[in-house]
């Protein structure tokens, strides 16, 4: 019986699923690994047919000995997304939204039978990691997770209670974020995980508003994350399930979302 490998070859990582006595099984490469993940797969499963997706797909395409078949990027995402919600015994999950957080973000409303993307923004996984490296000098992703659970963000961001500071009480709750870094620019013993606490706000908050929108749009509740930026990220995770008071939803994080591009290609 012919193997089949799923690739989904990413903006900054790339992430593979394969079926191994019955049971789907995942990896993921840093892009600049490449060359080592085909070594692996050709040693490993040397009659294997890849089926890629992703930005990458055509350097998969140059590089790899054995047959390369190309799928839709969107439908192995959903058609992933949807086994991991079977997987993970979410059957009452049928129509939702689906954020997809990787090196940026895209949104699609997902019913049982259709997909469609409403939009995406460039702040995501690779703002996140890009801009975490610039402003802490530290390179390793578990090392700045741990940062941003060590920070205090009201050290960057002026929030709503800064500006009500006369007793005045604020039209809306005063731990909300008036504006992203806003006093960055005076507070200068603000330290690295500092730093890191307040990027981790930022780019939550701006998926999250973008996908509230989403689904009040679409008069969806349940709002499903999947992308490798959130792999051990709980401050990020944290930020994007922390507004159900202001936008009623139920927020949903797939335990291997990360791959949820790869098992789709493996899937389709």
């Amino acid at each position: 019986m012919e193997t089949r490998i799923g690739i989904d070859a990413g903006g900054t990582l790339t992430k593979l699923a394969y079926e191994e006595k019955g049971r789907i099984h995942t990896k993921a490469y840093p892009n600049g690994q490449l060359d080592a993940m085909l070594q692996w797969l050709q040693f490993t499963y040397p009659e294997a047919r890849l089926t890629v997706t992703g930005g990458k797909s055509g350097l998969i395409q140059q590089k790899s000995r054995v047959p390369v078949e190309n799928v839709d990027e969107f439908t192995a995402l959903t058609e992933g997304t949807r086994f991991l919600l079977e997987e993970e015994k979410r059957d009452e999950v049928k129509s939702f939204i689906l954020v997809s957080v990787g090196t940026g973000t895209s949104i699609f409303r997902v019913t049982p039978d259709s997909y469609e993307r409403l939009f995406g923004t460039g702040i995501g996984g690779g703002t996140w990691y890009g801009l975490g490296i610039r402003l802490t000098g530290e390179k390793s992703f578990p090392e700045l997770v741990k940062l941003a659970e060590q920070g205090d963000r009201s050290k960057n961001d002026l929030l709503v209670k800064d500006i009500y500071a006369g007793g005045e009480a604020p039209p809306i709750s005063g731990e909300l974020t008036a504006a992203n870094y806003g006093k960055a620019h005076v507070m200068d013993h603000a330290t690295s995980a500092d730093h890191m606490a307040s990027l981790t706000q930022l780019v939550g908050e701006t998926i999250i508003m973008l996908a509230g929108q989403a689904a009040s749009m679409q008069q969806v509740g349940q709002i499903v994350f999947t992308g490798s930026t959130l792999n051990g990220n709980l401050p990020l995770r944290n930020v994007l399930a922390g507004f159900q008071e202001m936008l009623p939803y139920e927020p949903i994080f797939l335990q291997r979302g990360g791959h949820a591009g790869a098992i789709g290609c493996l899937l389709m």
